[in-house]
């Protein structure tokens, strides 16, 4: 299974605020069944019912985009982005008396 993950970091220290606020979000992409039509030159259609993309080599190389189970290129897959979301707040005056 092919799984890449993007984070992206914001932060947000307002000048003049005293409280802080971070958040994040992390995005994962999967590459499910392939859906190349193979009979798309006879008029017809068919896929290879290769369920999952699986990288033929290294990440970074040009073998990581075809896949080992069907041969075919990891756009024929179908793409799957998984989004969270986290916050994070700390109140101006966090401190307890």
């Amino acid at each position: 299974m092919m799984k890449k993950r993007q984070v992206v970091l914001r932060r947000d220290n307002g000048s003049g605020r005293a409280s802080t606020t971070s958040s994040s979000v992390v995005r994962n992409v999967r590459y499910g069944e392939c859906q190349k039509n193979h009979a798309a030159n006879m008029g017809g259609y068919t896929v290879d019912g290769c369920r999952e993309f699986m990288a033929s080599g290294e990440e970074g190389t040009t073998a990581a985009l075809m896949c080992a189970a069907c041969s075919c290129h990891r756009n024929f897959h179908r793409r799957e982005v998984e989004t969270e979301v986290v916050c994070e707040y700390s109140p101006p005056n966090s401190s307890r008396r």
